[in-house]
């Protein structure tokens, strides 16, 4: 890795509070990669031989069984993925694949655990990681089981407006096919869902979203930070 490189993953949280002569032990033999779009990187159920960080690009989480495919999450820099089974030395739970042209630095794994159990302070930022994923793991599944797919995607597009500044008119960060498996819906539904938003202020034109009023739309969705909050 040149050292532009180094300063980019140097920024990644779990890492900014590891002394300088661990960070060298842990990065000797990484490298970076340039990704084309959809192109798998991991492969859920193989060994987690290296610990990828997404330095520019998404990456989508994903899995598969029995003939049906699930997005999982979405994967935006700077951050790692599947860091659990790193840690664990575990088989993938899910794969990744990119979702457009991506940077992805990868670290062995096997560095990435002497170095956890020789700095303390970076194996505490990783606990703190890991605990942080748990939470969001959590919220997701009470969004799943206590909310209608109406609920859920009016929720959902209360967040996305959030990350768009607030405007009433913004863009779905993906299609429509892949934001209905997010969801837990099929397309057929995510498409009745919206128009089952009309009433609460929601048009819809491609992935061009507009809210007329916000106000309404809360009022229907009933945000909740302690499932729609993922920064805590």
């Amino acid at each position: 890795m040149d050292d532009s490189e180094f300063r980019d993953i140097r920024k990644l949280e779990i890492l900014a509070q590891m002394t300088d002569e661990n960070f060298r032990k842990l990065t000797r033999r990484a490298y970076v990669q340039n990704f084309p779009v959809r192109v798998e990187l991991i492969t859920e159920g193989e060994p987690s031989d290296f610990l990828h960080i997404v330095l520019s690009g998404s990456v989508d989480l994903f899995s598969a069984w029995n003939g049906r495919e699930a997005s999982l999450a979405t994967v935006r820099p700077i951050s790692t993925l599947v860091l659990a089974a790193t840690i664990r030395d575990a088989p993938y739970l899910m794969s990744a694949r990119t979702l457009e042209k991506s940077r992805i630095a990868l670290i062995p794994s096997k560095d990435v655990r002497t170095v956890f159990d020789a700095d303390n302070a970076f194996a505490r930022a990783i606990v703190a990681e890991l605990a942080q994923c748990y939470r969001s793991v959590v919220k997701n599944i009470k969004e799943l089981k206590l909310r209608t797919s109406l609920e859920r995607l009016a929720n959902y597009l209360l967040r996305q407006q959030g990350r768009a500044g607030g405007e009433a008119v913004f863009d779905l960060d993906f299609e429509k096919r892949r934001l209905a498996s997010v969801l837990g819906m099929t397309p057929e539904h995510l498409s009745r869902a919206f128009k089952g938003l009309q009433p609460h202020g929601v048009t819809v034109n491609g992935t061009r979203i507009t809210i007329d009023n916000r106000s309404a739309l809360e009022k229907f969705a009933r945000p909740n930070p302690l499932i729609d909050d993922f920064s805590s």
